[in-house]
């Protein structure tokens, strides 16, 4: 009896830490993310996926303000504890978890480039070799749809198929990664790219890499990525 309930005791106080541990780390990224300025004001959030579920920055709430008691715990039936208002993006952070499996993080921001391109409602194309960061030959958009809703949800996990990132339409991006780490380094890289193909736009017509080559690069950022 004794063996059991130390050992009872032993997997609830990992289970503790280990949630502690992902809390700390959400906090860490949206720090991280409002440093680099891929935010504006009170808009996006950040999830991590925990047990069943997940757990999510609260609504509107100043990244520079958010404490780890804060951050929300949703189950996978979609199940809130009603005193904590999550994000109201939650249900997209659901669906990813549920239909991606290799999907860890989320982060979904308002950045200046990024969104302006999310306002031309059309993919960005291969103008630059490191766009095969993000899966493919190009980053998709979604169709516009109400924030918060299901639609929304289905339509960004329709977008993502093979792809880390996308852009929601007139609204912003959404980035996904194994870990925050991963993500928040991909979200920063994406915003850079979107900043540097619209200043090559203001000075003339960008030019498209070869669809031959950019499968020879995504090839090669895929084994670069397994050996790191």
């Amino acid at each position: 009896m004794i063996i059991i309930l130390s050992t009872i005791v032993l997997l609830y106080s990992i289970k503790m830490k280990k949630e502690e541990s992902i809390r700390n780390e959400i906090i860490k990224s949206c720090l991280k993310i409002e440093y680099l300025k891929l935010n504006q004001g009170k808009t996006g959030n950040i999830s991590h996926r925990f047990n069943d579920g997940l757990l999510i920055t609260p609504s509107a709430r100043d990244y520079k303000k958010i404490k780890s008691r804060d951050l929300v715990y949703i189950t996978k039936k979609g199940k809130f504890n009603r005193i904590q208002k999550p994000s109201i993006e939650w249900k997209f952070h659901l669906e990813i978890y549920k239909k991606i499996p290799e999907v860890n993080s989320v982060i979904h921001n308002h950045p200046i480039y990024g969104t302006g391109f999310s306002m031309l409602q059309k993919k960005i194309d291969s103008y630059h070799y490191l766009i095969a960061l993000f899966g493919g030959i190009d980053v998709r958009c979604t169709k516009f749809y109400i924030p918060g809703s299901m639609e929304l949800a289905n339509a960004i996990v329709k977008s993502l198929n093979k792809r880390n990132v996308t852009l929601i339409a007139n609204h912003g991006v959404v980035t996904t990664g194994k870990n925050l780490e991963e993500t928040v380094y991909l979200a920063e890289q994406f915003e850079a790219m979107c900043k540097q193909i619209t200043i090559s736009k203001i000075n003339g017509s960008p030019k498209k890499i070869p669809l031959k080559e950019m499968k020879k690069i995504l090839i090669e950022i895929k084994n670069y990525n397994k050996k790191n």
